[in-house]
Protein backbone atom coordinates (compact mmCIF):
# COMPACT_ATOMS: atom_id res chain seq x y z
CA UNK A 1 0.00 0.00 0.00
CA UNK A 2 1.38 3.49 -0.93
CA UNK A 3 1.59 6.30 0.96
CA UNK A 4 -1.91 7.79 -0.60
CA UNK A 5 -3.83 4.69 -0.64
CA UNK A 6 -2.62 4.57 3.52
CA UNK A 7 -3.95 8.04 3.31
CA UNK A 8 -7.27 7.59 2.00
CA UNK A 9 -8.19 4.31 4.63
CA UNK A 10 -7.54 6.70 7.51
CA UNK A 11 -4.04 5.01 8.66
CA UNK A 12 -1.95 7.97 8.16
CA UNK A 13 -2.82 10.91 10.59
CA UNK A 14 -1.85 14.32 9.11
CA UNK A 15 0.11 16.58 11.96
CA UNK A 16 -1.61 20.05 12.37
CA UNK A 17 -0.34 23.14 10.53
CA UNK A 18 1.01 24.26 14.04
CA UNK A 19 3.05 21.10 14.28
CA UNK A 20 4.09 21.25 11.08
CA UNK A 21 5.51 24.76 11.50
CA UNK A 22 7.24 23.41 14.92
CA UNK A 23 9.24 21.19 12.48
CA UNK A 24 10.26 23.82 10.38
CA UNK A 25 12.09 25.22 13.11
CA UNK A 26 13.37 22.48 14.51
CA UNK A 27 15.50 21.89 11.54
CA UNK A 28 16.33 25.46 11.44
CA UNK A 29 18.26 25.56 14.76
CA UNK A 30 19.37 22.14 13.71
CA UNK A 31 21.18 24.06 10.61
CA UNK A 32 22.21 26.44 13.37
CA UNK A 33 20.12 29.37 12.95
CA UNK A 34 18.67 31.46 15.16
CA UNK A 35 14.72 31.38 14.88
CA UNK A 36 13.56 34.81 16.66
CA UNK A 37 16.00 36.90 13.97
CA UNK A 38 13.24 39.01 11.92
CA UNK A 39 13.48 37.19 8.39
CA UNK A 40 12.73 33.79 9.92
CA UNK A 41 10.06 35.01 12.02
CA UNK A 42 7.35 33.95 9.42
CA UNK A 43 9.41 31.25 7.46
CA UNK A 44 7.63 28.50 8.97
CA UNK A 45 4.44 29.17 8.20
CA UNK A 46 5.88 29.97 4.38
CA UNK A 47 7.62 26.64 4.39
CA UNK A 48 4.39 24.89 5.23
CA UNK A 49 2.07 26.65 2.90
CA UNK A 50 4.93 25.97 0.31
CA UNK A 51 4.78 22.39 1.20
CA UNK A 52 1.23 22.57 0.78
CA UNK A 53 1.74 23.29 -2.75
CA UNK A 54 4.30 21.35 -3.57
CA UNK A 55 3.04 18.45 -2.52
CA UNK A 56 -0.26 18.44 -3.84
CA UNK A 57 -0.11 15.74 -5.69
CA UNK A 58 -0.95 13.76 -2.37
CA UNK A 59 -4.41 14.68 -2.74
CA UNK A 60 -5.01 14.30 -6.23
CA UNK A 61 -6.34 11.33 -8.23
CA UNK A 62 -4.53 11.01 -11.33
CA UNK A 63 -6.62 8.52 -13.03
CA UNK A 64 -9.95 10.83 -12.38
CA UNK A 65 -8.13 13.35 -14.26
CA UNK A 66 -8.52 10.60 -16.90
CA UNK A 67 -12.49 10.17 -16.51
CA UNK A 68 -13.71 12.28 -19.54
CA UNK A 69 -12.99 10.75 -22.84
CA UNK A 70 -13.87 11.49 -26.75
CA UNK A 71 -15.16 8.61 -29.11
CA UNK A 72 -15.72 11.44 -32.00
CA UNK A 73 -11.95 11.10 -33.90
CA UNK A 74 -13.21 10.89 -37.59
CA UNK A 75 -11.44 7.68 -37.49
CA UNK A 76 -7.88 9.00 -35.96
CA UNK A 77 -6.07 5.87 -34.72
CA UNK A 78 -2.14 7.31 -34.80
CA UNK A 79 0.25 8.00 -31.96
CA UNK A 80 -0.91 10.74 -29.94
CA UNK A 81 2.47 12.51 -28.78
CA UNK A 82 2.38 15.28 -25.89
CA UNK A 83 6.17 16.55 -26.02
CA UNK A 84 8.24 18.94 -23.66
CA UNK A 85 6.07 18.86 -20.35
CA UNK A 86 8.03 20.77 -17.65
CA UNK A 87 7.62 19.61 -14.65
CA UNK A 88 8.93 19.99 -10.56
CA UNK A 89 9.35 17.27 -8.75
CA UNK A 90 11.51 16.24 -5.57
CA UNK A 91 13.57 13.68 -4.77
CA UNK A 92 12.58 10.88 -1.80
CA UNK A 93 15.66 10.55 -0.56
CA UNK A 94 16.76 13.89 -0.05
CA UNK A 95 13.83 15.92 -0.14
CA UNK A 96 15.08 18.14 -2.82
CA UNK A 97 14.34 19.42 -6.63
CA UNK A 98 14.35 17.31 -9.48
CA UNK A 99 13.72 19.53 -12.53
CA UNK A 100 12.71 17.96 -15.80
CA UNK A 101 10.53 17.01 -19.01
CA UNK A 102 8.88 14.48 -19.94
CA UNK A 103 7.27 13.24 -23.01
CA UNK A 104 4.35 11.04 -23.19
CA UNK A 105 2.65 9.25 -26.27
CA UNK A 106 -0.13 6.81 -26.47
CA UNK A 107 -1.95 5.07 -29.26
CA UNK A 108 -5.66 5.40 -28.74
CA UNK A 109 -8.01 2.76 -29.55
CA UNK A 110 -11.10 4.62 -30.52
CA UNK A 111 -11.19 7.40 -27.83
CA UNK A 112 -8.76 10.16 -27.14
CA UNK A 113 -8.29 12.06 -23.86
CA UNK A 114 -7.98 16.44 -23.82
CA UNK A 115 -4.14 17.11 -24.26
CA UNK A 116 -3.72 18.93 -21.04
CA UNK A 117 -5.22 15.89 -18.73
CA UNK A 118 -2.40 14.13 -19.65
CA UNK A 119 0.09 17.21 -18.36
CA UNK A 120 -2.24 17.15 -15.54
CA UNK A 121 -1.44 13.29 -14.90
CA UNK A 122 2.20 14.30 -14.82
CA UNK A 123 2.46 17.05 -12.73
CA UNK A 124 -0.16 15.17 -9.94
CA UNK A 125 2.89 12.45 -9.75
CA UNK A 126 5.38 14.76 -9.92
CA UNK A 127 3.98 16.76 -6.92
CA UNK A 128 4.94 13.64 -4.55
CA UNK A 129 7.99 12.40 -3.04
CA UNK A 130 9.38 10.62 -6.46
CA UNK A 131 12.21 8.88 -7.65
CA UNK A 132 12.30 9.39 -10.98
CA UNK A 133 12.37 5.72 -12.02
CA UNK A 134 8.68 5.18 -10.21
CA UNK A 135 7.53 8.37 -11.18
CA UNK A 136 8.24 7.32 -15.05
CA UNK A 137 6.45 4.06 -14.14
CA UNK A 138 3.26 5.68 -12.32
CA UNK A 139 2.53 7.80 -15.25
CA UNK A 140 2.64 5.32 -18.15
CA UNK A 141 0.55 2.42 -16.15
CA UNK A 142 -2.48 5.20 -15.14
CA UNK A 143 -2.86 6.08 -18.61
CA UNK A 144 -3.00 2.05 -19.65
CA UNK A 145 -5.31 1.42 -16.87
CA UNK A 146 -7.22 3.99 -17.41
CA UNK A 147 -7.78 4.69 -21.09
CA UNK A 148 -7.08 1.43 -22.23
CA UNK A 149 -4.96 2.38 -25.37
CA UNK A 150 -2.86 0.36 -27.71
CA UNK A 151 0.50 1.70 -26.02
CA UNK A 152 1.98 3.96 -23.78
CA UNK A 153 5.34 5.46 -24.17
CA UNK A 154 6.96 7.66 -21.74
CA UNK A 155 10.15 9.27 -21.77
CA UNK A 156 11.85 11.52 -18.60
CA UNK A 157 14.71 13.34 -18.79
CA UNK A 158 15.60 15.37 -15.38
CA UNK A 159 18.46 17.06 -13.30
CA UNK A 160 18.60 15.99 -9.95
CA UNK A 161 19.54 18.53 -7.23
CA UNK A 162 20.39 15.95 -4.98
CA UNK A 163 23.34 15.26 -7.89
CA UNK A 164 24.23 19.23 -8.41
CA UNK A 165 24.09 20.49 -5.16
CA UNK A 166 25.25 17.64 -2.80
CA UNK A 167 27.70 14.79 -2.94
CA UNK A 168 29.49 14.58 -6.12
CA UNK A 169 28.13 17.95 -6.97
CA UNK A 170 27.66 17.21 -10.52
CA UNK A 171 25.57 20.47 -12.13
CA UNK A 172 24.05 19.88 -15.76
CA UNK A 173 24.41 16.15 -15.74
CA UNK A 174 20.85 14.62 -16.47
CA UNK A 175 19.33 11.50 -15.84
CA UNK A 176 16.98 9.53 -18.70
CA UNK A 177 13.86 7.18 -17.87
CA UNK A 178 11.41 5.53 -19.91
CA UNK A 179 8.66 2.66 -19.73
CA UNK A 180 6.66 1.25 -22.50
CA UNK A 181 3.10 -0.74 -22.32
CA UNK A 182 1.61 -2.65 -24.87
CA UNK A 183 2.59 -2.22 -29.04
CA UNK A 184 5.13 0.69 -27.84
CA UNK A 185 6.53 -2.45 -25.83
CA UNK A 186 6.56 -5.02 -28.21
CA UNK A 187 6.90 -3.33 -30.92
CA UNK A 188 10.56 -1.94 -32.03
CA UNK A 189 9.35 0.09 -35.03
CA UNK A 190 6.67 2.02 -32.99
CA UNK A 191 9.42 2.27 -29.76
CA UNK A 192 11.81 3.99 -32.69
CA UNK A 193 8.97 6.24 -34.28
CA UNK A 194 8.48 7.42 -30.69
CA UNK A 195 12.16 8.08 -29.67
CA UNK A 196 12.85 9.43 -33.17
CA UNK A 197 9.91 12.36 -32.97
CA UNK A 198 10.21 13.31 -29.31
CA UNK A 199 14.04 13.99 -30.00
CA UNK A 200 12.75 16.21 -33.67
Amino acid sequence: MDSQQAQQSGMLTRPTQQEAEDAVRTLLKWAGEDIEREGLLDTPKRVAKAYKELFAGYNMDPESVLGTTFEEVAGYNDMVLINNISFHSHCEHHMVPIIGKAHVAYLPDGKVVGLSKIARVVDIFARRLQTQESMTAQIAHCIQKKLSPLGVAVFVEAEHMCMAMRGVRKQGSTTTTMTFTGKFETDAAAQARFMSMIRA
